[in-house]
């Protein structure tokens, strides 16, 4: 879900040029799967398809491939750490550290219960990809703290 955000969010932004999106889980339950129904149903309600995704596990080269690396919860996010090097360590962190409504929380996994937890997921994750595309904007026109 958050990828399709991010992707609908980007073009609104008119950053699509400069960004380039992918998700990917830290486990191999999923890989080569399309999302959760649920997902793609509360998703698409929002005007986005996400019906084209196929899940897949996050490679070594996307530590270096990606300035942003971020991760839904602290299990996954200690994972990342653990697995990147050590000069990738900066660039990941939780996606709710740029949210103003949930900052620093975590986005709890909706699988095992019903479809309000994907409406209440999108709802953290829009917030929070707002605030990674302010990121994004003071870096390009560096502004960037």
């Amino acid at each position: 879900m958050a990828e399709g955000i991010f992707r609908r969010e980007i073009g609104k932004a008119g950053l699509q040029d400069h960004v380039s999106i992918d998700s990917a889980g830290t486990h191999s339950y999923h890989i080569g799967k399309p999302p959760d129904s649920r997902a793609q149903t509360a998703i698409s309600k929002r005007g986005v398809d996400i019906s084209g995704l196929r899940g897949r596990q996050v490679a070594d080269a996307d530590f270096g491939r990606f300035d942003y690396i971020l991760a839904m919860d602290e299990d996954n996010l200690g994972i990342l750490k653990r697995n990147a090097p050590a000069n990738a360590h900066e660039k990941i962190r939780l996606l709710l550290s740029f949210s103003n409504k949930y900052r620093n929380q975590e986005v709890p996994d909706p699988y095992y219960g019903g479809a309000h937890g994907f409406e209440e997921n999108l709802d953290m994750i829009e917030d929070a990809v707002q605030g990674v595309i302010r990121d994004i904007q003071d870096r390009l026109s560096g502004t960037a703290q």
